[in-house]
């Protein structure tokens, strides 16, 4: 999967930049060409002469190289990368790739690559486990970008703790499966559901829920890196998209995802349907503010929604896959059978509110997958993006064996 790849190396200067010798070695290995750039520091670590001869390119490390006028492009590295990888990446580049300060080379190039970034973090375990550097994390997530976590071990402050960069062969191993997963729904159009509804009570009130869309975004997003074109219908977030292969499409009302779903359902080989979709709505929202001071007691009709998954699946033709979600609170497996028979889903994500880090508004989520044959896969608590990569290899698996 890596042969013939381009891979821009970022080293920065950490303890751990020896291993960047054998991650380049691994890469080259498996037939991918690296173009390695390093940061003032990271020489201090690792010398220039070790890296170009292992990768068979000159390092880059400054914008010009000669006083003749010559300079490095980082667009044109940007524009030529298969991926990016920044290893070991230490919390001050992590600090300035998350907030765009390009005073280096390594930084410009990452601001102006189009190719996926990975990023493996590497520094003591209190450095790690600052809110300032978790921030700086997460807002690399949010751009797309892939975490490979640390690991636990010994660190150079002879400390033991979270904070020692990945081995180089489970950093390859990262950047492989990536590429074979590029191949995983090739040619296969998917429509997502995400994010809450709002349904209207007068101009400026609503009844909601709590759903922040993240899941179905991580989703959207893992769906599109597989190779597949996205439609991603969701309500009102505050959440981007950054995959150009996804297709965004924003309503507000459960009747309005409704209509949407209905339109593109049948131009799709699946669909997932993560929106926490409201069940009912009022019967006749006021059309102006209504006012406390005349109205008093407030009583509201409720008359239920449509049912977007149970609709979806009295038209789901043999060769379209349709998969569900259930957040439960009790009787959670039996819940979720029954859903998924009632609704003609193949697969349902469970995931319990009894569950910590599951559910609404956490980075995190702890699922099951039930199939309709009976099976079932229970998984730990992962991050939301590595439960969307369990869920579209289960989607991508149904999808192919028929084939």
């Amino acid at each position: 999967m890596l042969k013939g790849k381009h891979i821009i190396l970022g080293i920065t200067g950490s303890i751990a930049a020896y291993k960047a010798a054998y991650i380049i070695r691994g890469l080259v290995k498996k037939g991918a060409e690296v173009q390695v750039v390093i940061t003032p520091s990271g020489k201090e670590f690792i010398t220039p002469i070790t890296l170009s001869a292992l990768s068979s390119n000159p390092v880059i490390s400054d914008f010009f190289s000669n006083r003749d006028g010559t300079w490095h492009s980082h667009v044109d590295l940007g524009l030529w990368a298969d991926a990016m990888l920044v290893a070991p990446a230490t919390a001050s580049t992590i600090g300035k790739m998350a907030n765009g300060i390009a005073d280096n080379m390594l930084v410009t190039t990452y601001l102006s690559c189009k190719a996926p970034v990975f990023v493996a973090p590497a520094m003591d375990l209190d450095m790690f486990a600052h809110p300032t550097t978790q921030q700086n994390l997460e807002r690399l997530r949010s751009f797309g970008n892939q975490i490979i976590e640390p690991a636990t071990g010994e660190l150079a402050s002879h400390l033991v703790g979270k904070g020692r960069m990945e081995e180089p062969d489970k950093i390859i191993a990262v950047l492989e499966d990536f590429f074979e997963r590029g191949t995983l729904l090739k040619g296969r159009k998917v429509l997502i559901t995400a994010g809450p509804t709002y349904e209207k009570i007068d101009p400026v009130r609503f009844i909601g829920n709590y759903s922040s869309g993240k899941m179905g975004f991580a989703l959207a997003e893992a769906c599109a890196v597989s190779g597949a074109e996205v439609a991603l219908v969701t309500g009102p977030v505050s959440l981007q998209i950054h995959h150009p292969n996804i297709r965004r499409v924003d309503v507000e009302s459960a009747a309005e995802m409704h209509q949407a779903c209905q339109e593109i359902f049948p131009t799709v080989d699946a669909a997932i349907l993560c929106a926490a979709v409201a069940d009912y709505r009022l019967d006749n929202p006021a059309k102006e503010k209504i006012k406390r001071e005349k109205s008093g007691d407030l009583l509201l009709h409720l008359i239920p929604n449509p049912d977007i998954a149970a609709s979806l699946g009295k038209v789901k033709k043999d060769n379209q896959v349709l998969v569900g979600f259930a957040l439960e609170t009790n009787d959670e497996f039996q819940h979720a059978a029954e859903k998924m028979e009632r609704k003609n889903l193949d697969f349902i994500v469970l995931n319990s509110l009894r569950d910590t880090g599951a559910g609404f508004r956490c980075n995190t989520n702890k699922v099951s997958i039930l199939m309709k044959n009976g099976e079932r896969t229970d998984y730990p608590l992962k991050s939301k993006q590595e439960v969307a990569d369990d869920i579209v290899k289960q989607l991508g698996s149904i999808l192919n064996a028929r084939i």
